[in-house]
């Protein structure tokens, strides 16, 4: 067996007659290309060439073989053009980090079909929380995220507002009445994020307008925020495609100006770049009043 990349320099020496010319085609200095061509010939155990006085001559085996030294190059360029064309190709997995609900309007839009439809080499899976997912280590490739974030490094685009309300359930306001201004909110039961989350704008403002307010539900997703509204323990703020979604449920304020935030998609610069990650990007962009039911209502 021999180093099928030596081939190179037996063909550079057929082709320019020296080593020095087969040297500067390949953009190698003179001594590589004599050190691989007589590292070929001691592989084969013959000669492929002869130094005269005006350069070197294939020998016979040397005239023999070139036809298939040839064909083989011939393939390996084929190989590495097949390389190049799989690189930029748009092939692959695209890790999409959303809240589950998010997750589950996209999904019933059709808009990842169309997607995956102009794509088949690329395919969405989600990776599902209500807290941001770590970009930057790896944890997801692109994040669709609103509000404020304190990561600077991520790039990206505004694809729509994040809207919020007020809501309870019809029982809740029967048995309770319905809070008619932010003021009043100090004065019903407050369904909430957990203190984990303690840093989301819905947990600032509330401390912003109902200080001493009474709590009587929390959790660390808004899944868990529809749950207890529609269980009837207290009122809730909800972003406006999922609450106006629920028939049980009733926007008694809002849209709240102060709860206003964009939704991004977001992507590190290293990945942002790649093939499948540009796709997804420049998808999102086209289609992009396709997205604003989706994520505003």
């Amino acid at each position: 067996m021999f180093d099928w990349n030596d081939l190179r320099f037996f063909l550079a020496v057929a082709a320019e007659g020296s080593t020095l010319a087969a040297a500067r085609a390949l953009g190698v200095n003179q001594s590589t290309v004599q050190r691989r061509l007589a590292d070929l010939e001691a592989q084969l155990g013959q000669r492929l060439v002869e130094r005269l006085p005006s350069g070197y001559r294939l020998t016979a085996l040397g005239l023999a073989i070139l036809p298939q030294a040839e064909a083989v190059a011939a393939q390996i360029a084929v190989f590495e053009q097949a390389l190049r064309d799989l690189g930029r190709a748009h092939v692959g997995i695209i890790r999409l980090t959303c809240p589950e609900p998010i997750a589950f309007r996209l999904t019933k839009s059709g808009i990842l079909d169309r997607f995956h439809a102009k794509h088949p080499g690329l395919k969405v899976e989600f990776v599902l929380s209500d807290q941001y997912v770590d970009l930057v280590k790896g944890e997801a490739d692109v994040a669709l995220r609103s509000g404020d974030t304190d990561d600077n490094v991520l790039v990206g685009r505004k694809i729509a507002d994040s809207l919020w309300a007020i809501y309870a359930s019809r029982e809740y306001i029967s048995r309770h009445g319905a809070p008619g201004t932010v003021a009043d909110l100090a004065s019903h039961p407050l369904i909430a994020f957990e203190e984990s989350m303690s840093k989301h704008r819905i947990m600032t403002w509330f401390k912003e307008i109902a200080p001493d307010a009474t709590y009587a539900a929390r959790n660390t997703s808004v899944l868990g925020l529809i749950y207890a509204a529609k269980a009837g323990v207290g009122v809730a703020p909800l972003p406006l495609t999922l609450g106006d979604a629920e028939g049980d449920l009733v926007r008694v304020l809002g849209p709240i100006p102060e709860l206003t935030r964009a939704w991004r998609i977001l992507a590190h610069p290293d990945k942002r770049q790649t093939p499948r990650i540009r796709a997804f990007f420049d998808f999102v962009a086209q289609e992009a009043e396709a997205w604003q039911p989706i994520l505003t209502g």
